[in-house]
């Protein structure tokens, strides 16, 4: 049992396969972030042309 104990404390895979864990959510995070970031700038966006469509337009009632 102990030689099957310190194999696994040598052992590099757990260390390594929790590094690109960790790796893969901070890329996670960054991608969704720019995503939000993104969306909400493209929402501004259609608000700010919907508004000046309004105030040039008024008769289209939209």
């Amino acid at each position: 049992m102990l030689p099957k104990i310190l194999h696994f404390l040598r052992a590099e895979d757990g260390p390594t396969s929790v590094e690109y864990a960790i790796m893969l959510a901070m890329i996670l995070m960054a991608v969704i972030g720019a995503i939000t970031v993104i969306g909400v700038i493209t929402q501004e966006s259609f608000i700010y042309s919907k508004s000046e469509i309004e105030r040039t337009f008024p008769d289209l009632g939209v």
